[in-house]
Protein backbone atom coordinates (compact mmCIF):
# COMPACT_ATOMS: atom_id res chain seq x y z
CA UNK A 1 0.00 0.00 0.00
CA UNK A 2 3.19 2.34 0.32
CA UNK A 3 3.74 1.43 -2.68
CA UNK A 4 1.02 2.74 -4.46
CA UNK A 5 1.25 5.88 -2.27
CA UNK A 6 4.63 6.76 -3.30
CA UNK A 7 3.97 5.49 -6.95
CA UNK A 8 0.97 7.66 -6.48
CA UNK A 9 2.66 10.59 -4.95
CA UNK A 10 5.07 10.56 -7.76
CA UNK A 11 2.87 10.69 -11.03
CA UNK A 12 1.11 14.17 -9.51
CA UNK A 13 4.58 15.36 -8.60
CA UNK A 14 5.96 14.68 -12.32
CA UNK A 15 2.51 15.65 -14.15
CA UNK A 16 2.75 19.03 -12.13
CA UNK A 17 6.00 19.95 -13.49
CA UNK A 18 5.02 18.74 -16.85
CA UNK A 19 2.52 20.99 -17.05
CA UNK A 20 4.37 24.01 -15.74
CA UNK A 21 6.44 23.27 -19.27
CA UNK A 22 5.67 25.29 -22.63
CA UNK A 23 6.26 22.18 -24.73
CA UNK A 24 5.91 18.70 -22.81
CA UNK A 25 8.61 15.94 -22.66
CA UNK A 26 7.01 13.44 -24.55
CA UNK A 27 9.56 10.46 -22.99
CA UNK A 28 7.96 12.01 -19.18
CA UNK A 29 4.46 11.78 -20.46
CA UNK A 30 4.83 8.17 -21.11
CA UNK A 31 6.96 7.61 -17.81
CA UNK A 32 4.09 9.15 -16.18
CA UNK A 33 1.71 7.31 -18.02
CA UNK A 34 3.15 4.09 -17.46
CA UNK A 35 3.33 5.04 -13.57
CA UNK A 36 -0.25 5.85 -13.37
CA UNK A 37 -1.09 2.29 -15.57
CA UNK A 38 0.97 0.15 -13.52
CA UNK A 39 -0.71 1.61 -10.40
CA UNK A 40 -4.71 1.44 -11.41
CA UNK A 41 -3.83 -2.07 -12.81
CA UNK A 42 -1.87 -3.74 -9.80
CA UNK A 43 -0.38 -6.14 -11.99
CA UNK A 44 1.62 -9.17 -11.05
CA UNK A 45 4.86 -9.71 -12.04
CA UNK A 46 4.24 -12.19 -14.61
CA UNK A 47 1.15 -9.95 -16.23
CA UNK A 48 3.52 -7.33 -16.20
CA UNK A 49 6.02 -9.14 -17.85
CA UNK A 50 3.48 -9.99 -20.42
CA UNK A 51 1.75 -7.16 -20.52
CA UNK A 52 3.74 -4.17 -21.12
CA UNK A 53 5.39 -5.91 -24.25
CA UNK A 54 1.88 -5.80 -25.82
CA UNK A 55 0.83 -2.56 -24.80
CA UNK A 56 4.44 -0.38 -25.87
CA UNK A 57 3.92 -1.92 -29.34
CA UNK A 58 0.40 -0.68 -29.62
CA UNK A 59 1.60 3.09 -28.38
CA UNK A 60 4.15 2.51 -30.78
CA UNK A 61 2.04 2.05 -33.86
CA UNK A 62 -0.10 4.47 -32.76
CA UNK A 63 2.25 7.14 -32.02
CA UNK A 64 3.80 6.61 -35.94
CA UNK A 65 -0.10 7.20 -36.96
CA UNK A 66 -0.22 10.72 -35.19
CA UNK A 67 3.16 11.97 -36.40
CA UNK A 68 1.61 10.80 -39.98
CA UNK A 69 -1.80 12.93 -39.09
CA UNK A 70 0.46 15.63 -37.89
CA UNK A 71 2.51 15.47 -40.43
CA UNK A 72 0.62 14.88 -43.79
CA UNK A 73 -2.48 16.17 -42.84
CA UNK A 74 -2.98 19.11 -39.43
CA UNK A 75 0.39 21.12 -41.09
CA UNK A 76 -1.41 21.45 -44.34
CA UNK A 77 -4.29 22.13 -42.64
CA UNK A 78 -2.73 25.59 -41.28
CA UNK A 79 -3.04 26.95 -44.47
CA UNK A 80 -6.82 25.83 -45.02
CA UNK A 81 -7.39 28.64 -47.14
CA UNK A 82 -4.92 27.53 -49.60
CA UNK A 83 -6.29 24.31 -50.77
CA UNK A 84 -8.44 23.04 -53.50
CA UNK A 85 -11.58 21.09 -52.71
CA UNK A 86 -9.97 18.33 -54.40
CA UNK A 87 -6.95 18.75 -51.86
CA UNK A 88 -9.22 18.97 -48.95
CA UNK A 89 -11.11 15.57 -49.96
CA UNK A 90 -7.63 13.90 -50.38
CA UNK A 91 -7.30 14.92 -46.28
CA UNK A 92 -10.74 14.07 -45.13
CA UNK A 93 -9.98 10.40 -46.95
CA UNK A 94 -6.86 10.22 -45.06
CA UNK A 95 -8.03 11.38 -41.87
CA UNK A 96 -10.44 8.78 -42.21
CA UNK A 97 -8.59 6.06 -43.45
CA UNK A 98 -5.96 7.18 -40.30
CA UNK A 99 -8.72 7.02 -37.90
CA UNK A 100 -9.83 3.42 -39.08
CA UNK A 101 -6.13 1.90 -38.49
CA UNK A 102 -6.00 3.49 -34.73
CA UNK A 103 -9.47 1.89 -34.07
CA UNK A 104 -8.14 -1.21 -35.47
CA UNK A 105 -5.00 -1.44 -33.68
CA UNK A 106 -7.30 -0.80 -30.64
CA UNK A 107 -9.28 -3.79 -31.49
CA UNK A 108 -6.35 -5.82 -31.61
CA UNK A 109 -4.89 -4.14 -28.08
CA UNK A 110 -7.90 -5.53 -26.28
CA UNK A 111 -7.66 -8.98 -27.74
CA UNK A 112 -3.99 -9.42 -27.21
CA UNK A 113 -4.12 -7.51 -23.58
CA UNK A 114 -7.12 -10.16 -22.60
CA UNK A 115 -5.16 -12.89 -23.57
CA UNK A 116 -2.40 -12.02 -20.40
CA UNK A 117 -4.04 -10.22 -18.00
CA UNK A 118 -8.31 -10.33 -16.82
CA UNK A 119 -11.17 -9.00 -18.78
CA UNK A 120 -11.77 -6.82 -15.80
CA UNK A 121 -7.96 -5.29 -15.45
CA UNK A 122 -8.32 -4.66 -19.65
CA UNK A 123 -11.52 -2.61 -18.54
CA UNK A 124 -9.55 -1.10 -16.20
CA UNK A 125 -6.60 -0.06 -18.71
CA UNK A 126 -8.99 1.48 -20.82
CA UNK A 127 -10.58 3.21 -17.97
CA UNK A 128 -7.52 4.24 -17.20
CA UNK A 129 -5.94 5.53 -20.27
CA UNK A 130 -9.16 7.77 -20.55
CA UNK A 131 -8.63 8.98 -17.00
CA UNK A 132 -5.07 10.13 -17.47
CA UNK A 133 -5.68 11.63 -20.78
CA UNK A 134 -8.37 13.83 -18.11
CA UNK A 135 -6.05 14.34 -15.71
CA UNK A 136 -3.26 15.69 -18.02
CA UNK A 137 -6.22 17.95 -19.76
CA UNK A 138 -7.20 19.01 -16.42
CA UNK A 139 -3.61 20.45 -15.39
CA UNK A 140 -3.20 21.91 -17.99
CA UNK A 141 -6.13 24.14 -18.61
CA UNK A 142 -5.80 24.87 -14.58
CA UNK A 143 -1.80 25.81 -15.76
CA UNK A 144 -3.02 28.21 -18.50
CA UNK A 145 -5.98 29.69 -16.89
CA UNK A 146 -3.68 30.47 -13.67
CA UNK A 147 -1.11 32.28 -16.53
CA UNK A 148 -3.83 34.54 -17.55
CA UNK A 149 -5.26 36.19 -14.53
Amino acid sequence: MVIKKTIFFAVLCIATSICAQRKPDHEKIKALKIAYLTEKLDLTTNEAQKFWPVYNAYEEKVEKIRMQQRSEIHEKLREIGKLSEKELNKLLELEISLNKQKHVLEEKLIQDVRKVISAKKTFIMLQSEYGFKRKLLHQYRKKHKSENK
